[in-house]
């Protein structure tokens, strides 16, 4: 590429100035390039923005949907219809233009013509509107303009698609068929440098993999645990198999949080940092295919929204979202409204899905002389199984049980309001728990008060009881309450002034940590709820998190660096509270355990192999004598091999001593100070008094 040294220009333009010192006056200048030069600026760089800008062959094509199916009405009729169609179709934009073909007569022809402000929104409509039942003899046929030419366009000869080379992924569940049933973890340190994932061997645990970069943030195991996923500036990555391997990426970048649905079929992905109001395809929100990494929806967000911003159900068939004063419920694999339309709840606060079926629990807050209420809907049928009504509520939050045997809405009310310009003040604040007996005839509930507030509330996984911790610090009490059918819950067991902040139930139930974290110091408290007897106590100073194995065997608590800056470690506990491992690292940030999916033992075996569990335990414990017996072994062997190289480079060091005695001799000249401290008759022994003081003291008789 030739360029001319500014050097050269500048001669050339002094000779040209002083051969011609009028040509400036009298000629225009010439901009035009010199013969030969090539500039290397690409028109993307110097008019990127307006590039951006020019004009499309699609424009103005793109944005346009034609609606069929629409009533044919006469001219007299003609305004009152436009105006209900504007109404429905201005919820997903803005309206540039519309056109109503009409026949020879005035009348409409049956569809219509609709211009929104860009793309984006002609694409919500053909997803909320085709096949919208407008009235019991209109439905909704909605298509872009474009799909007119698309269709057009179909080549007369098929060709099959090309077969995509099967890529061998390896066994994603290899974990599972791990004879002793040992859990994985995986260990995020040195401030999110280095990843490492260990099988919960004992009496020391096995490292299977350890990376350095892995991650850019931290990790997450899959709700089934088949996948590892690891967030970077790009996206996320999903890894699985004995090694570890990659099986997809997603790109989305910025992205900083996920969620995986809980059949693992696909993930959410969120980006605070995208743009949520861009004129193209949304990209804060985005669902992903987990098989085929393909996107399967897109939408914008709100900053006010909490996370996750979308909840699942237990199958994964549906998933639904809040909105102002209503519940979007999307199904699975279209990832369209459940029946073409949102459903309006006035005044909506909070939702939340059964664990096992396909039921919405939501609330609604009180307005004037309305009460609140919660409502329990079954999908898809939108069928309000239970209604009930709550007055002088200030806030509700729901707490499935895992089972979905029941539901306890716990309500905040208050004696008195107080209404501010800008705010709503309440006092006198009291405490119901609302449980909700979901199997038994007509969903009954019963009622708990608590005058004190609430700290915490967790049901039991597997069983019938709850526990609450109430009060106000240092004074908190933890209660334990048990749910029988038929029967106002009843409490079975009330712990005084216990300093604990939170509940951590074992996945199998029975078992209970009570756990005082961060600014209660870590206290820990081991608690068996068959005969409520405390089974240990023990403190992690300064604890920020406890995580139950899937098993129920083992319990870790941590101090995490993104807790507290000191002290960063994790420590392994038996269910029964006795510490196996202490483990300090560098900067230690994250421990997860990896989870199992659920046993495929019907209920009744799982019962009876509880009841005979002391028929297995002496086959357990013959095991666990072998492990140990086999742990001391190697620790004996391990250290006969320390001794005996420490006896081979002692005995070495010997022999050289042994070699440098006649020059050690000969630079002492010639006296051996070797053999001094064992000849003791040589040695002479003096003894030194001191005078240093003397006292007199008188004793009376």
């Amino acid at each position: 590429m030739a360029r001319r040294k500014e050097s050269d220009r500048a001669q050339q333009n002094n000779e040209d100035s002083d051969s011609h010192p009028n040509d400036e006056l009298d000629e225009e200048p010439n901009f035009d390039d010199p013969e030969g030069y090539e500039d290397d600026i690409s028109e993307q760089d110097l008019m990127g923005d307006f590039i951006r800008q020019r004009p499309k062959e699609t424009d103005g094509v793109e944005s346009i949907v034609v609606i069929d199916g629409v009533p044919q009405v006469g001219p007299e009729r003609i305004e009152k219809l436009q105006n209900v169609l504007r109404k429905l179709f201005q919820k997903f934009g803005k309206i540039t233009n519309e056109y109503y073909p009409l026949n020879a007569d005035g009348s409409t022809k049956g569809h219509v013509f609709i211009e929104y402000s860009n793309a984006n929104e002609a694409l919500e409509v053909l997803k909320g509107t085709n096949g919208y039942k407008f009235d019991k003899n209109h439905t909704f046929t909605v298509n872009l303009l474009t799909d007119f030419e698309k269709y057009n366009d179909i080549l007369d000869k098929w060709e099959n698609p090309v077969p995509q080379p099967f890529k061998e992924q390896g066994c994603l569940q290899y974990y599972l068929l791990e004879q002793d049933a040992c859990d994985q973890f995986s260990v995020v340190y040195e401030q999110g440098d280095k990843v490492a994932v260990y099988l919960n061997t004992q009496p020391e645990p096995t490292l299977l993999e350890e990376r350095p970069r892995w991650t850019e943030t931290l990790v997450r195991w899959s709700p089934l645990g088949t996948y590892l996923a690891t967030f970077h500036a790009k996206g996320i990555a999903l890894w699985g198999g004995e090694k570890f391997q990659q099986i997809v990426r997603f790109s989305h970048p910025g992205v900083q949080f996920i969620d995986f649905s809980p059949c693992e079929k696909y993930l959410v992905s969120f980006s605070p940092l995208a743009d949520s109001r861009a004129t193209d395809e949304p990209q804060a929100i985005i669902i992903w295919d987990v098989l085929s990494g393909l996107k399967r929806r897109a939408f914008n967000a709100d900053k006010s929204q909490a996370l996750p911003i979308f909840k699942w159900s237990h199958d994964d068939k549906y998933f639904a979202r809040m909105g102002v004063d209503m519940l979007s419920v999307y199904e699975t694999p279209s990832f369209g409204l459940l029946d073409k339309k949102s459903i309006k709840v006035q005044g909506i606060r909070d939702f939340a899905w059964s664990p096992t079926d396909n039921t919405i629990a939501y609330w609604v807050g009180e307005e004037k002389d309305t009460p609140a209420r919660v409502t329990l809907l079954e999908l898809p049928s939108r069928n309000e199984v239970r209604v009930k009504n709550l007055f002088s509520v200030a806030d509700c939050k729901m707490y499935w049980q895992k089972s979905g045997d029941y539901l306890c809405v716990k309500v905040d009310r208050y004696a008195k309001l107080r209404k501010d310009k800008s705010d709503i003040k309440y006092s006198g604040i009291y405490y119901n728990l609302e449980v909700f007996h979901m199997r038994e005839k007509q969903i009954p509930v019963d009622s708990v008060e608590i005058k004190e507030t609430i700290q915490a509330f967790a049901w039991e996984p597997v069983g019938t009881k709850f526990a609450v911790i109430h009060g106000e610090p240092p004074s908190t009490s933890v209660s334990f309450y048990e749910v029988k059918t038929g029967q106002t819950p009843t409490m079975v067991k009330k712990y005084e002034r216990k300093p604990c902040n939170q509940l951590y139930w074992a996945p199998s139930g029975q078992f209970i940590v009570l756990a005082g974290l961060r600014a209660m110091s870590g206290t820990l408290e081991f608690v068996d709820t068959h005969d409520f007897t405390v089974m240990n106590t023990g403190e992690h100073f300064m604890a920020t998190d406890v995580e139950w194995d899937p098993t129920g065997r083992y319990v870790a608590t941590a101090v995490s660096w993104w807790g507290h800056k000191v002290d960063n470690a994790y420590w392994l506990w038996s269910f029964q509270g006795r510490i196996l491992k202490r483990v300090a690292q560098d900067k230690f940030c994250q421990l997860q355990w990896r989870p199992r999916p659920p046993s495929l033992l019907p209920a009744q075996q799982i019962k009876d192999i509880r009841k005979s569990l002391k028929k297995y335990s002496a086959q357990f414990e013959v095991k666990d004598r072998l492990k140990m017996t086999k742990a001391s072994k190697e620790l004996v062997e391990k250290r006969r091999k320390l001794m005996q190289e420490y006896e081979d480079l002692r005995k070495l060091k010997q022999e050289e001593h042994a070699a440098q005695r006649r020059r050690r001799i000969e630079l002492r000249n010639n006296v051996d100070t070797d053999e001094t401290e064992g000849r003791g008759g040589e040695l002479e022994e003096e003894t030194v008094e001191f005078f240093i003081k003397e006292e007199t003291t008188f004793i009376d008789e």
